[in-house]
């Protein structure tokens, strides 16, 4: 059985609990660790490739001596004049390698967008949208926006399913 070292780069419940849902599924022996490593983007990433290098960003911040880490970042872009909400993940490896991954894609409400484009970051947004409190370290936008339907964590383990995928699939 192969055993890896990965880490996390992020002490987020809901990001750690979609890269630990994934790699307790695979049939390694699995040591995983949340790193604190810094996305170097906005604290609200505002486009696609921003939400991406985000993800990058904190794979290879939160690198050290694992065999691999992931990095998970959400953000928003706008297209046709709506404002929609992202997920990119990137996966950096110990031989340099990076796989990187996108998710679902979902519109946001345009009193959502108002807050956003006032500079307030999406969390902050999304707990008064819903009447709650840290709804990014569970639910998420995600699962405000669907009824429940998907959570945040969910969400990002898609992301990580694909990294795994393409990383999984090198190194065989």
């Amino acid at each position: 059985m192969k055993k890896i070292r990965a880490a996390i780069a992020s002490k987020n419940p809901a990001k750690i609990n979609a890269v630990s849902s994934v790699l307790t599924n695979m049939e390694w022996t699995v040591d995983l660790s949340a790193v604190d490593a810094e996305s170097e983007v906005s604290a609200q990433p505002f486009s696609q490739q921003e939400t991406r290098q985000g993800a990058v960003n904190r794979a290879k911040n939160a690198l050290g001596d694992f065999d691999f880490a992931v990095g998970l970042e959400g953000g928003v872009y706008e297209m046709e004049g709506i404002l929609y909400l992202c997920n990119w993940g990137a996966l950096a490896t110990q031989d340099g390698r990076l796989y990187t991954a996108a998710g679902a894609q979902i519109p946001l409400p345009s009193e959502i967008a108002e807050g956003l484009h006032k500079g307030i970051e999406l969390g902050p947004v999304m707990d008064d949208y819903a009447n709650e409190i840290g709804i990014r370290h569970h639910k998420g936008a995600v699962g405000i926006l669907t009824d429940g339907f998907v959570n945040r964590g969910e969400m990002f383990s898609h992301v990580v399913k694909l990294l795994i995928g393409q990383y999984q699939r090198d190194s065989d």
